[in-house]
C-alpha cells in the first residue's frame, strides 16, 4: 500500500494519476479534505481511503505495517504567510513524525522540500548536502523546508531509502484551486482569456530587463516522472533538484502562452507587490547532476512545449489530470 499526503493538491494529484496509470490504486490520500475545488483534482483517481490531514499520524502509527512507500507531498506551500508556528507544525514537526515512523517501520519515503530553500541563489542552486547548512531562505516556507532538510541530515537513523524533492517552479493542471499561489502560466492564461492582454511584473534589480527574470520552470508531468524513477529504482538517499536545468524569463513564458491560446502578444509591465519585492527571486537555474548520474535520462518539456500541452490539454478544457 502507498501513502499520498496533500493528496487533493496539485503536484499530488496528479501523482496519483500517474501510480493509477502504473495499474496501482492501493492508495491512501491524506489531506484536508474540506476544499470542494480541491476535490475535483480526484475526481478521476481510483484510491483506497481518505484520512484527514489532523488524524493521519496516530493512523500511520498503527497501520505503519501496511504501509510500502509513502510520499508526503503535503505542506502549507503558501511563500506569502508570516506565521512561524503555522510552518513549523505543518512543514516542520508533522514531517518529522512522518520520518520517525517510516524509521521505525522501515518505510521508504519521499518528502517535498523546495528550491525556495535557496533563497537569492548566493550558494547557487546545487543540491549538494554541504551547502545545507549555509542557506538563507527569503521566506518563512523556505525557512521551513530548509530546516527539515538540515534535520533530516543530521539523523543517525533514517528510513530505508528516503529523498527530498527541491522542486523548482512547478507548473502544470490541477492547479486550479491556488489563487495566488499557481504558476504563472495558470494566471497568463486566464488574464489573456479575460482581458487579451498579460500583465508581467517590472524588474527592480538593475541586471535584469522586465521581464527578463529568470526561473527554471518545469512541467508537473516531469515532476511526477522523477519521483516515479525515484521510487522505482531506489537511488542514493538524500536531496535531489527537480527542475528543468534551464532557466527561461517570464517573457518567453508569457510569449509561449499566447501562441498555445493563439492570441496575439500583449504584453504589460507592473510594479512588482510591496510585501513580496524584497524577498523575488530573479534567477533560479536546478543543477540537474545528481540525479543524471543516479541514471536518470528522461527528456524535460521545452518550456513552450510544457506550456502547450497545459494550454491546449487543460486550461482550455477546463479539465484535469
Amino acid at each position: 500500500m502507498i501513502v499520498v499526503t496533500g493528496a487533493a493538491g496539485f503536484i499530488g494529484s496528479v501523482l496519483i494519476g500517474a501510480l493509477n496509470d502504473e495499474g496501482i490504486t492501493e492508495i491512501i490520500l491524506v489531506d484536508k479534505f474540506g476544499d470542494s475545488n480541491k476535490m475535483k483534482n480526484l475526481e478521476k483517481k481510483i484510491y483506497t481511503k481518505l484520512i484527514e490531514r489532523d488524524t493521519f499520524i496516530e493512523w500511520f502509527k498503527e497501520n505503519s505495517s501496511e504501509v510500502d512507500f509513502i510520499f508526503h507531498i503535503g505542506a502549507r506551500s503558501a511563500t506569502t504567510g508570516f506565521d512561524k508556528e503555522v510552518y513549523d507544525e505543518l512543514n516542520l514537526n508533522y514531517t518529522k513524525d512522518v520520518w520517525n515512523i517510516c524509521v521505525e517501520a522501515e518505510i521508504p519515503m519521499i518528502y517535498a522540500s523546495s528550491a525556495a530553500t535557496y533563497g537569492d541563489g548566493e550558494f547557487g542552486y546545487d543540491d549538494d548536502h554541504s551547502l545545507v547548512e549555509k542557506l538563507k531562505p527569503l521566506n518563512l516556507y523556505g525557512e521551513s523546508k530548509n530546516d527539515f532538510d538540515k534535520w533530516a541530515l543530521k539523523q543517525k537513523k533514517t528510513p530505508p531509502h528516503w529523498y527530498g524533492m527541491k522542486y523548482f517552479n512547478v507548473y502544470g493542471p490541477n492547479e486550479f484551486h491556488k489563487g495566488r499561489m499557481a504558476s504563472v502560466i495558470h494566471s497568463a492564461f486566464h488574464q489573456i482569456k479575460e482581458t487579451g492582454g498579460m500583465k508581467l511584473f517590472k524588474s527592480h534589480n538593475p541586471d535584469y530587463e522586465n521581464g527578463g527574470q529568470l526561473r527554471d520552470f518545469v512541467y508537473v508531468k516531469d515532476v511526477v516522472e522523477v519521483m516515479m524513477f525515484l521510487w522505482e529504482y531506489e537511488a542514493e538517499s538524500g536531496l535531489y533538484n527537480v527542475g528543468t536545468g534551464n532557466a527561461r524569463s517570464f517573457l518567453d513564458l508569457a510569449k509561449a502562452t499566447f501562441k498555445a491560446m493563439g492570441v496575439k502578444e500583449n504584453i504589460t509591465f507592473i510594479d512588482t507587490p510591496i510585501d513580496i519585492r524584497d524577498k523575488y527571486q530573479y534567477f533560479t537555474e536546478a543543477n540537474m547532476n545528481k540525479l543524471i548520474m543516479q541514471g536518470y535520462g528522461v527528456p524535460f518539456y521545452s518550456l513552450e512545449d510544457g506550456v502547450d500541452d497545459y494550454v491546449k490539454e487543460f486550461l482550455l478544457k477546463e479539465d484535469y489530470y
